[in-house]
């Protein structure tokens, strides 16, 4: 009797194993096809990963019930990505294959879909009236990017009623997105002008597209590493080839798509969460029917399913948004680098600041490093000054120092940015008679007062309570708060400067659709204004009449118990400096500091990023830490301690064995998080591939133990976080 032809299906379950699924006689299936399977009581999307397998004896299995489309969901070098992916970080592959489909396709939906339509401007000049100022910003965004989507347009603040008003007055019509007019075509695009530094680094980036090659691009804050990017593009893309630009967030996608659209029209896709499920799905199925767009995306990108990709560009390669802190704990820039090997394509990687890891394979010659180390146009170098407050008065953080110099850049017309790495009003509300602070009922953590909605929140667990207006112990009316934060130094400076906009930039600032659109067009107008702002202001953004960066303290990164925080506080300090002076205008940084004479801060006013990074991995290398070891953190939570505890006990004495390098099991830094008690063991190795070897053997050794349901555990390789 002929045995029946089986699959091996994945399933998106958190689950270390794959399923044996008959397939009927009529049936064709071919690994990397979305199928319909029997699970338990439910009917599941699954992926193949393998046919032609021999089931066991004696088992009858369930068949398939259904392949969703003829084509390949995961072609064979995306499906390899993943596999290695999982095996990597330690992931189950069903989770690994499912993150690279999008929303719609995971829940077993048509992959058809109804196509978004795509507008371009016509020849038809008649005036606009005066006061329609939403149409003529319409019409220009239209006029930039021709082939842009309605979906996108709405994503940047515009309504279909006012792309039907253009429409109707003939000033903008229908594009086919699948034929791209001559102005989109790459052939007919020169590219951005290059100065004579940005031309010599021009000729050190790879020069052919079929081969591996891995490119560390170290640019100051302001050289033009964009321009570099798209010179790149324009000189060695082809018209029938794909491209990946990853960028850290998403706030920074607009303005880079911006610039991009520019020379490449609607060539240019993005992909970021902020999309809705009907334009994710348009987007990937683009991707994976070999559309040759140059797809410009957050972390996840990387993972999407290319079939001509032939570039990889990975910008702020330092920042550490590309590592995913939840779930499928994988690295977005180290992915790029392995998915490049792969497609065996050049990937450049760059960054003002780059990350130890980079500048060490720099270093190793495994990386060729390119030095742009000249900012653009007429723009010099920032001057950079410590400032000490110690003994200082302060209103709300701010010295009188700072004060004067944020009201002698508004006298010229110029503009400031005030840096404050915590949002919010404080971080403490506290009792001045009994000395009682208000702390997060389920963590180990204190609560951050918000004055705008009078709300005491967690900022790790959401938790959130209205303020009181007198101390909940004493009853004292003496509770006020302690610290700065956004909001309160935005309101600080609104006292001092009434007369100026003051411009808030934060997590609570950018919630609603448009906001950072809206935000930086007020902004790039030039005129006088102050921001005030947290990391998000630190990232890539282009502001030319601002002179005059404030950093409020810049000492949290000197004494923390995490190892890459020295790293982490430099990277920032030199990313916010890189704000000021972009312009013609020379740029000055403020730094306030208690620790004035530390050797890290003095190092920092010499804008060598170079020399800091060879002496932080030198102090790396002394202490025998990443990225001269291999490391990998397991962490347990459970309902008590004493469980997580004993849970990262238990798996020790394996790592005694295979020679590894163990520290702890402690409490993690915030050990009560959520109502959950976490813990951690952190192992260090010489070899990743005996480390890799001994997580594989622990995760099957937890995969058997019989947990209590409130215990888990999770293992993150290569982690960006040892708190």
């Amino acid at each position: 009797m002929t045995r029946p032809s089986t699959a091996r299906i994945a399933l998106n379950r958190p689950l270390r194993r794959l399923f044996d699924y008959r397939i009927p006689e009529t049936m064709t299936v071919s690994p990397g096809q979305r199928v319909k399977v029997p699970f338990g009581r439910q009917t599941l999307t699954g992926l193949v990963v393998e046919t032609g397998v021999t089931p066991p004896d004696g088992i009858t299995l369930k068949p398939i019930l259904e392949v969703l489309e003829p084509w390949l969901a995961l072609p064979t070098a995306t499906f390899q990505l993943l596999s290695w992916a999982s095996d990597y970080y330690q992931h189950p592959l069903g989770e690994c294959l499912f993150t690279a489909l999008p929303p719609a396709l995971r829940r077993g939906r048509p992959s058809q879909q109804k196509q978004d339509e795509h507008w371009q401007g016509t020849q038809n000049i008649a005036p606009l009236p005066a006061n329609a100022h939403r149409q003529k910003a319409l019409l220009e965004a239209i006029q930039r990017a021709p082939g842009i989507s309605t979906g996108e347009l709405v994503k940047a603040g515009f309504n279909r009623p006012q792309i039907k008003s253009l429409h109707d007055k003939g000033l903008i019509e229908l594009s086919d997105p699948q034929h791209p007019t001559s102005s989109e075509s790459i052939a007919t695009v020169d590219g951005p002008r290059l100065s004579p530094a940005q031309l010599a680094a021009a000729k050190e980036l790879p020069q052919v597209t079929d081969r591996f090659s891995a490119t560390l691009l170290y640019g100051i804050t302001g050289s033009g590493k964009t321009e570099l990017y798209l010179h790149y593009l324009t000189q060695k893309l082809r018209d029938d080839q794909q491209a990946l630009v990853l960028v850290p967030e998403i706030n920074l996608t607009p303005q880079t798509l911006e610039r991009f659209r520019r020379y490449f029209g609607n060539r240019i896709v993005a992909w970021h969460s902020a999309l809705n499920d009907s334009e994710r799905l348009a987007t990937w199925l683009r991707i994976r029917h070999g559309e040759p767009v140059i797809l410009i995306g957050t972390r996840s990108a990387v993972l999407l399913p290319f079939t001509n990709l032939r570039a990889i560009v990975v910008d702020e390669e330092h920042d550490n948004s590309y590592k995913q802190g939840e779930g499928f704990r994988y690295s977005g820039r180290d992915v790029a680098v392995y998915r490049a090997h792969l497609n065996q394509c050049p990937v450049i990687l760059g960054s003002a600041t780059p990350s130890l890891e980079s500048w060490h394979n720099a270093r190793q010659g495994k990386y060729h490093l390119i030095r742009l180390e000249q900012r653009a146009g007429n723009a010099s170098p920032p001057e950079v000054e410590l400032l000490d407050i110690r003994s200082r008065p302060l209103e709300a953080g701010l010295s009188r120092p700072t004060l004067n110099a944020i009201k002698e850049t508004l006298a010229r017309g110029e503009q400031a940015l005030v840096f404050v790495n915590r949002r919010g009003f404080a971080p403490i509300m506290m009792c001045f008679d009994c000395g009682h602070m208000e702390e997060c009922p389920r963590c180990d953590t204190r609560l951050t007062y918000h004055r705008r909605d009078r709300a005491m929140r967690c900022h790790h667990c959401d938790f959130q309570m209205a303020a009181s207006h007198s101390c909940p112990k004493c009853r004292s009316e003496n509770f006020k708060p302690v610290g700065q934060g956004t909001e309160r130094t935005e309101e600080t400076l609104a006292e001092q400067f009434p007369d100026t906009p003051i411009v808030r930039v934060d997590r609570d600032s950018t919630q609603r659709k448009g906001s950072i659109q809206n935000i930086l067009a007020q902004v790039n107008s030039g005129a006088p204004c102050i921001l005030v702002g947290t990391q998000m202001l630190a990232k890539g953004h282009d502001f030319p009449n601002v002179t005059l960066v404030a950093v409020v303290n810049a000492d949290g990164g000197l004494f923390s118990v995490d190892f890459r925080a020295p790293e982490q506080m430099v990277q920032t300090l030199l990313q916010v400096s890189g704000r000021a002076g972009r312009g013609e205008k020379p740029g000055k940084v403020l730094i306030q500091t208690c620790h004035s004479d530390h050797p890290l801060l003095k190092s920092l006013c010499q804008g060598n990023y170079a020399a800091l990074a060879d002496q932080l991995l030198t102090e790396r290398q002394t202490g025998a830490l990443p990225p001269f070891r291999a490391m990998a953190i397991l962490r347990a939570e459970a309902d008590t301690m004493q469980a997580s505890l004993q849970l990262l006990d238990s798996i020790k004495p394996m790592t005694a064995a295979n020679g590894i390098e163990t520290w702890g099991p402690l409490p993690a830094v915030i050990a009560r998080k959520a109502d959950r008690h976490r813990a951690q063991l952190i192992l260090c190795s010489n070899h990743r591939r005996q480390l890799n070897h001994l997580l594989t053997h622990i995760c099957q050794y937890l995969d058997q133990c019989k947990l209590p349901a409130s215990t888990k555990w999770i293992v993150d390789v290569d982690p960006q976080e040892t708190g």
